[in-house]
């Protein structure tokens, strides 16, 4: 007997209807965990600055890493590690360049250029020395078996390219918080912020030449490497310099809406790391001499208030960033794309450390008979100690395609490997190594009006003195420089005329001196 089905004849319908609560988790998933990353990031902050004594011996950046693995512990144990991991897209696009605009906007400009030659010489002639002697130290070592594996050559140079280059963010992390010596920070730092462009020209290269293929390689690709690295240097700078003037000019015209001239201060600073970005040129490069460059128009073209605002921004983006960085690096730390060699990571720490010491004490053997300012042994075991790695090798690494290079799993490995050592072992030892060698230990960075005007004066006097000689100089060059700027230059970037230095003008506004 069939039963009448009387859905079919009345058949049913949900009538819709309004719900007073709902839940949906993920309409707000990507901006939610942008915000709970940034609480935490705070609360660490204050935790850390709250507790002193207790974290008395560990560095901050030790501290947020630690944390980092705690969490990612937690997120790896709930299936969540996925959770805004550092990716090399949102490290190098959206965390990195605040802290390196903040470094470049806030440089001691004099400090910075009396020592460029010596800092260009750790940069260049260092990175290439330490990728080298790390390569084929490493490829020679190979053919013993120690590895149980063959790495190819042009593997362990991209490995040795990534690994060689000085981190400005970990540099800054421990010698920002230390506030070692000028001369020493400033060397150091202003390596980290140069070794870029070298670094990241043998890592394209090699990444081009591994796909050429090694038996497919000509002179004519080697020739072209070395040229790229003068046009990815000279093109990150240029795309700097030349939007630090149009900050310059941008500002001229915002004296009457100030509220906008901090946002073109950070527009024009994000401009010109995507445009660098766009033309595969050096973006570190292209942030820092933007700032260097825009300070001394934009400083004088807005108001106190802006200048202020602009300041009190600057410095709290990039010590949020800095801090995220750290946490996500200790985050990104625990996952499953890694291979552990005891061998191969144990001798590139060694070798890293020890072609990093070795590099420091040529290079300053031959930078120190043309330097005034001597570099001692002392200054150089600091140097050498404080070659740390940090996120950039780590970004860097995971943008290795593990399907074209086998061994990119054991690269990362490694890579955090050398990172966790110079940043734990180096950093935290760096604080009693200044001690031992009685090097002084926080020092104020910030000259007072007098002196600044001292140094002026003293510039004058020298160029002077050059000019009845009949030799040309630093000081001379200086103030020729500076001539030119304010007969051409400033009335193109300025609103009005100004006759005072920008660095017065910081030193004025610093002092509390300012109308």
């Amino acid at each position: 007997m069939e039963f009448l089905n009387l859905t079919e004849i009345f058949p049913t319908t949900v009538k819709p209807s309004y719900r007073l609560f709902v839940v949906d988790f993920n309409r707000i998933r990507s901006p939610m965990t942008v915000v709970l990353w940034l609480i935490v990031a705070c609360i660490l902050k204050f935790g850390y600055t709250l507790q002193p004594k207790a974290f008395k011996k560990l560095p901050e950046s030790c501290f947020l890493i630690l944390v980092g693995l705690i969490i990612g512990g937690i997120l790896r144990s709930l299936n969540a590690h996925d959770v805004m991991p550092l990716s090399p897209l949102m490290f190098f696009f959206f965390l990195l360049p605040p802290v390196i605009f903040d470094a470049g906007y806030y440089m001691p400009n004099r400090l910075f250029f009396d020592h460029l030659g010596t800092i260009l010489l750790y940069a260049v002639v260092g990175t290439i020395f330490n990728a080298f002697a790390l390569s084929i130290s490493l490829w020679g070592i190979g053919y013993t078996g120690i590895y149980g594996t063959f790495i190819p050559f042009l593997d362990l140079f991209l490995f040795s390219a990534l690994i060689s280059a000085v981190d400005p963010v970990a540099v800054l992390g421990v010698f920002d918080e230390l506030k070692v010596d000028k001369v020493l920070y400033i060397l150091v730092f202003g390596e980290s912020l140069l070794n870029d462009a070298v670094s990241v020209v043998l890592y394209n290269v090699t990444q081009a030449l591994i796909q050429i293929g090694s038996e497919n390689i000509t002179g004519n690709d080697i020739l072209i490497g070395v040229a790229a690295f003068f046009v990815v240097a000279a093109g990150g700078t240029a795309i700097g310099v030349i939007f630090g003037y149009f900050g310059g000019i941008a500002t001229r015209y915002t004296k009457r809406i100030e509220i906008i001239e901090p946002v073109v201060v950070f527009l024009v600073a994000y401009l010109a790391d995507m445009t660098a970005e766009l033309f595969y040129m050096s973006s570190i490069l292209s942030v820092t001499f933007c700032g260097i460059t825009m300070k001394n128009y934009s400083l004088l073209n807005m108001s106190e208030s802006s200048c202020l605002t602009v300041k009190k921004t600057v410095k709290a983006l990039s010590n949020l960033t800095e801090t995220l960085i750290f946490i996500l690096l200790g985050v990104s730390t625990v996952n499953d794309t890694q291979e552990w060699n005891t061998s191969f990571i144990g001798l590139t720490i060694l070798l890293c450390t020890v072609y990093r010491t070795v590099g420091v004490f040529i290079l300053t053997a031959i930078a120190n008979p043309l330097r005034l300012h001597k570099l001692t042994v002392k200054d150089q075991i600091v140097m050498s100690w404080g070659g740390l790695r940090g996120a950039v090798a780590f970004a860097l690494v995971y943008m290795i395609n593990s399907g074209s290079i086998n061994n990119q799993p054991l690269f990362a490995s490694a890579t955090i490997s050398v990172v966790f050592f110079t940043v734990f072992v180096q950093g935290c030892t760096m604080k009693p190594l200044l001690l031992a060698l009685k090097i002084p230990i926080g020092v104020d960075e910030e000259a007072s009006l007098s002196e600044r005007l001292h140094v002026k004066f003293q510039d004058h006097l020298v160029a002077g003195m050059e000019l009845i000689s009949g030799s040309t100089g630093k000081p001379t060059q200086r103030l020729r420089y500076k001539a030119m700027d304010r007969q051409y230059i400033r009335p193109l970037l300025l609103g009005q005329a100004h006759s005072l230095d920008p660095k017065t003008v910081e030193s004025i506004q610093l002092n509390g001196f300012a109308s």
